[in-house]
């Protein structure tokens, strides 16, 4: 053991009594000192931690980025029924939206806040989550924005039907 520190440490009244009783009083230091660092052991240190999120969340990115080449050079093709849409969905909110999107092919967003009873500001948010999310995965958006008309509807998002499985 290399330097021992000198640590204070306030118990709970049954806690000590559990330790009086259970464990003899020339033996206490020792007890306590082993169940911290047993406990120390199975938490994971902080900074190893956020170096991991940061090299994780890097080579996804590049990954994405990899992807968006492959697809922008036609190398990397996408097949009908190859992706997953709710994979993008984060909560109930969002799999509404790709359902409502898979049922219809197309929506406004005024049409869908009225269908799911919500600010339309929160449901042009989260459909332009979805596209950026799926562009930056896949190398494509499974949905896409219109501003023109298209099949009778302007300015409306249109789920990709080719990229998605049915």
């Amino acid at each position: 053991m290399t330097d021992p520190k000198i640590v204070t440490v306030k118990l709970p009244e049954e806690v000590y009594q559990e330790i009086a009783l259970r464990i003899p009083e020339g033996d206490r230091s020792d007890f306590i000192r082993e169940a911290i660092a047993e406990k120390l052991q199975k938490t994971p240190k902080p900074d190893k931690l956020l170096a991991l999120e940061t090299r994780m969340a890097q080579l996804e990115e590049q990954f994405g980025q990899i992807k968006k080449y492959l697809a922008d050079l036609d190398i990397l093709t996408f097949q009908h029924g190859k992706i997953n849409p709710y994979q993008y969905a984060t909560d109930e909110l969002d799999r509404k939206i790709i359902e409502y999107l898979m049922n219809y092919k197309s929506t406004t967003t005024p049409e869908l806040a009225d269908y799911l009873k919500t600010n339309r500001w929160l449901v042009l948010n989260r459909l332009q989550k979805i596209e950026k999310n799926s562009k930056k995965q896949a190398g494509k958006a499974i949905i896409e924005y219109y501003a023109g008309e298209r099949s009778g509807k302007k300015k409306a998002w249109w789920i990709d039907e080719e990229l998605i499985q049915e």
